[in-house]
């Protein structure tokens, strides 16, 4: 029995809605009023496993962006 953490659930909601907007990972993060980085961007749109402290910065990031409010379940899948 393996006690090993899923860490990799493939392309998120998030990548889609940021397609949706035109919007890219630097928009995010200059949006942003909270410090993130290209790099957790990146890894919310590819489906690595966020610490959902930095899952809501990067949706309150994106809502602010999109000019939308987003909640974190039409983000993320996990």
């Amino acid at each position: 029995m393996s006690t090993d953490i899923e860490r990799n659930f493939g392309e998120q909601p998030i990548a889609g809605i940021m397609r949706e907007h035109n919007l890219r990972s630097h928009d995010l993060v200059a949006a942003s009023t909270e410090q993130i980085t290209h790099k957790m961007v990146s890894r919310a749109c590819k489906g690595r496993r966020l610490t959902p402290k930095v899952q809501a910065k990067i949706g309150a990031a994106l809502s602010r962006a999109a000019g939308r409010e987003y909640a974190p379940q039409e983000l993320f899948t996990y």
